[in-house]
């Protein structure tokens, strides 16, 4: 378990002062022009050397990320974007660090600003997230009033620029590329790759795209240096994460812990346990509305919270939004209303997507009552796997996980059900 010296997120609670003040009370913005002097590749090398991967979902190292910027500058700007469009269902991590500890992050988009040669900074903040766009916004103001940043940031003889952008609430602007065509004003729908941001993101010029969790922890991972954040967790999966705990606990709520902590540790220390205990437990989420679930049998053996150990298990870690369902959970009706929001929030640019996501919600309809044919199960998993790594983004992958995890873990449930209505349907027949 994490120890409270340990931990990055010192306010995540609200308890504490949010300001400047406060901020540098519990230990930010300290010697902060100091960490820039060392320079580019000193922060760039304890970057990977800490093994942080990327908190926004999909795990890539962030200090190789970082690294694919241009060393020299070609004439062109380069840009850091913060997604801060926490839109996956269950998961609303980077929500905390914005409403109660937003000087983490600010102090965090200067540092990885300077070690990508990028003189400024957009930050695009969620469409709903009003209050946490106003306590951000009045970090930065004070930030710069302080001369942390702007001119000469910090006393570091670096000039820098942060800018907090409001989107409009569409899921897809999550997506880093269609989070850039938003930004320039354009609808928000995905690029083909190549080119990466890297070489040709934001106006066309360098860009990296983090998240909100993956910026805010730089700070201190550089005061205290890579190799204490690497001392947590296993192997390939270090440091400490945000996991934000919804559904069927006692206590729901989102906490920083080591990574690589059992399920069990996490729920029964931070959630008071399963509502109902561990028996009542029929399975979890484990990563974000987008990730396969898996069922109890498997989260109560010793399961580990890091992204290996998912990836094994064929689920993932995803954003760490543990969604628990107990047996009162009708788990073809949850499922069901993943479906239904990636069907209304696709863009509609993939064929696959498209027409996948309306077609894969409307036979999850039919499995909700019973009323689908047997044969119809075989022909959804089918069909989730033509969209699967077919479409431009991740979004089709994101639609097609949950139903597979479903029919993978909870297939006897679904036929019960279509049989237990056919059974109905044959006795109304016979009378």
């Amino acid at each position: 378990m994490l120890q409270d010296q340990d931990r990055i997120f010192t306010n995540l609670y609200g308890m504490h002062d949010r300001t400047l003040q406060g901020a540098q009370k519990r230990g930010h913005w300290d010697g902060t022009g100091d960490l820039i002097k060392k320079g580019r590749d000193w922060i760039i090398d304890e970057m990977k050397a800490s093994g942080l991967r990327g908190r926004g979902g999909a795990g890539f190292p962030t200090g190789l990320k970082w690294s694919f910027m241009p060393k020299e500058s070609d004439g062109r700007p380069a840009y850091l974007v913060v997604n801060a469009d926490e839109s996956e269902p269950g998961t609303c991590k980077d929500r905390e660090i914005m409403r109660h500890d937003p000087h983490t992050l600010v102090e965090g988009c200067l540092i990885a600003s300077f070690a990508m040669n990028a003189n400024a900074c957009y930050i695009y903040i969620r469409g709903e997230y009003i209050r946490e766009k106003e306590a951000l916004q009045a970090a930065i103001d004070e930030a710069y009033d302080a001369g942390l940043v702007g001119k000469n940031a910090a006393g570091s003889g670096w000039d820098f620029d942060i800018y907090l952008h409001h989107g409009a609430g569409a899921y897809i602007c999550g997506e880093e590329t269609a989070l850039l065509e938003s930004l320039e004003g354009k609808k928000g729908m995905p690029r083909m790759k190549p080119p990466f941001p890297a070489g040709a993101g934001l106006y066309g010029c360098p860009t990296t795209v983090n998240n909100v969790e993956s910026i805010a922890v730089v700070p201190t991972i550089l005061r205290r240096g890579g190799a204490w954040f690497s001392g947590f967790g296993r192997p390939n999966n270090t440091g400490t994460k945000l996991f934000a705990i919804s559904g069927h606990v006692n206590n729901p709520c989102v906490v920083e812990e080591a990574m690589s902590i059992t399920f069990d540790e996490l729920i029964d220390k931070h959630c008071g346990g399963i509502r109902g205990g561990w028996d009542n437990l029929k399975a979890v989420i484990p990563g974000g509305s987008s990730v396969p679930l898996l069922p109890a049998e498997v989260m109560k053996q010793d399961a580990i919270m890091d992204f290996d150990w998912l990836r094994e298990q064929r689920s993932g870690l995803g954003t760490a939004a543990v969604i628990v369902m107990d047996q009162s959970t009708d788990v073809i009706k949850a499922i069901w209303r993943l479906s239904k929001f990636y069907k209304h929030e696709s863009c509609g640019q993939c064929t696959p997507c498209r027409e996948g996501t309306g077609w894969m919600m409307r036979v999850m309809d039919r499995l909700v009552t019973g009323e689908a044919e047997p044969e119809e199960i075989d022909m959804l998993l089918d069909v989730t796997k033509q969209v699967e790594g077919h479409t431009i983004c991740a979004l089709g992958d994101a639609a097609a996980w949950p139903i597979q995890g479903l029919i993978r873990h909870f297939r006897g449930e679904i036929e019960e059900r279509i049989a237990h209505k056919r059974s109905g349907r044959s006795v109304v027949a016979a009378e």
